[in-house]
């Protein structure tokens, strides 16, 4: 199956250089480009992508807008925003507003070539240090006073030994072998996870838990 990817970029450029990349290689695809964020809800329903590639920062409509328009619409597309710096307070907002990971423009092609494929193939682009940093420069330990202290208590105390091991960027696999289960155990404690954080994926859910003060960055 050849995975669809829509280009989202108001540095032409920057976009023909990443079609080249994508293009030269036999399972993946680009169907179609966008010089800003106002247009990609219509080159969504156009082309329906698999996989975008999300600048952050346009000039009529950002990366982040545009994210949570597309995650308004019925099984949308998975979202990478790609950014200069890895700080970039907007990063931050955009995987909130549901984009699965980020990839900085300096990443290597391969490594791009890599993150297109694990999110088309429903994982995310978890980096547990960028994240904890970002949590902490936006003020997410205990953000959310008494919300947070109530979704606490619906885990499981192995679900909350899953979400633990989920920040610290551990696959299913690895989580597994720290908690001495099988990893389809370790694949039905997740699921869980995200069904009580009401989180569409790993991102999500740790975020959700920096926020909440369940886990503090440090």
């Amino acid at each position: 199956m050849t995975i669809r990817v829509l280009l989202v970029d108001d540095e032409r450029l920057i976009r023909a250089g990443l079609a080249a990349i994508i293009n030269a290689e036999p399972d993946l695809t680009v169907v179609g480009e966008a010089a800003d964020g106002a247009d990609v809800p219509a080159e969504v329903k156009r082309v329906e992508p698999d996989v975008i590639l999300m600048d952050v920062r346009m000039p009529k409509l950002d990366g982040i807008q545009a994210t949570r328009r597309i995650m308004e619409g019925p099984e949308p597309p998975r979202v990478i925003v790609v950014t200069t710096f890895e700080n970039d307070e907007y990063v931050y907002d955009a995987l909130k507003a549901g984009a699965s990971g980020f990839l900085l423009k300096r990443t290597r092609p391969e490594e791009i070539l890599q993150a297109i494929r694990m999110v088309a193939h429903g994982d995310t682009l978890l980096f547990p240090a960028a994240i904890r940093s970002l949590a902490a420069a936006h003020g997410g330990a205990g953000g959310s006073g008494g919300g947070g202290a109530r979704w606490h208590a619906q885990l499981t105390e192995r679900e909350a030994d899953v979400l633990r091991l989920m920040a610290k960027g551990h696959s299913n696999a690895e989580i597994a072998a720290e908690l001495f289960v099988s990893p389809q155990t370790v694949k039905t404690h997740v699921g869980n996870v995200l069904g009580k954080l009401h989180a569409r994926d790993r991102t999500q859910a740790v975020i959700f838990a920096y926020e909440t003060g369940f886990i503090t960055p440090g």
